[in-house]
């Protein structure tokens, strides 16, 4: 989303939790909208693994500890929030109503009507 030259709008409906709110907040600051009764909920990636070999095992927790640390340094960026408030509110589900959602920095507006 950040590679295009023109602006994104993004619009939140219903719930928005995991990789729907990290979309979110990537849209073009000033164009990132929630509907009011929507709700946000931001966590760290979780892991597809189940039964693996372990070294199947160590690979995949590298790779989650790269992408939860890239992650987090995304959403600090969209949010205005420091990275060490992302990594504390996202170490478990934390849901969000829209106005708590646009308070966080991840939307810049509830809107009400057309």
């Amino acid at each position: 989303m950040k590679y295009v030259k023109c602006d994104i709008q993004t619009v939140g409906l219903g719930i928005n939790a995991s990789a729907a709110a990290f979309l979110l907040s990537s849209g073009t600051k000033g164009k990132r909208l929630l509907l009011p009764n929507s709700t946000v909920m931001i966590h760290q990636p979780s892991s597809a693994a189940e039964r693996a070999k372990i070294t199947d095992l160590e690979i995949d927790l590298k790779e989650g500890i790269r992408l939860k640390k890239l992650l987090n340094q995304i959403l600090a960026k969209n949010t205005g929030q420091s990275i060490s408030k992302i990594e504390k509110d996202a170490d478990r589900d934390y849901w969000m109503s829209a106005e708590e959602a646009k308070r966080y920095g991840l939307v810049d507006k509830v809107i009400v009507s057309r």
